[in-house]
């Protein structure tokens, strides 16, 4: 089986992370738990120090005030990130879901990944952990999650 840290990170999202259950896994026991699922070794130590690494994230990112700023990106996030995930974060952030600042996270988040390119529903996860992570963004998390596992409404072009 050929597993990648987002697989993980999904994976510990689905099952542990996002439940509502009054009984939370420590480190060791997640990390058992994991490799009882068939998940390798070092792709588990990656996925726990991403998750580390969202939950230290840079605060003076939260400072970000650019209402009326362009985001451009760079070479490597072009290269990382399609034109349909990138329009997938500016339709989130023109729609409220993601500040200037959460949007900077999320793409942060998915340059530390060890993963040449990542699609839109992968991207969704991604986005999904940062709001899930980030203080007063309940309602943005939740408005995600409903798109990503309701029936989502057709759109006219």
């Amino acid at each position: 089986m050929k597993e990648n840290v987002l697989d993980v990170l999904m994976y510990l999202f689905e099952n542990y992370i996002d439940d509502d259950t009054e009984l939370e896994p420590d480190r060791e026991q997640l990390h058992n738990l994991l490799l009882d699922a068939g998940f390798p070794v070092a792709e588990i130590n990656k996925a726990f120090d991403w998750l580390e690494n969202l939950a230290s994230q840079d605060t003076s990112l939260r400072t970000l005030h650019t209402d009326s700023a362009l985001r451009l990106y760079t070479e490597p996030e072009m290269n990382r990130m399609d034109a349909t995930s990138r329009g997938f974060l500016l339709f989130l952030e023109q729609n409220g879901v993601l500040s200037p600042s959460t949007r900077e996270v999320v793409i942060n988040r998915v340059m530390d990944l060890d993963t040449e390119e990542i699609g839109l529903d992968e991207l969704k996860w991604i986005t999904l952990m940062v709001l899930f992570n980030q203080p007063g963004q309940e309602a943005a998390y939740t408005w995600l999650e409903s798109l990503m596992f309701e029936n989502p409404p057709e759109y006219l072009h």
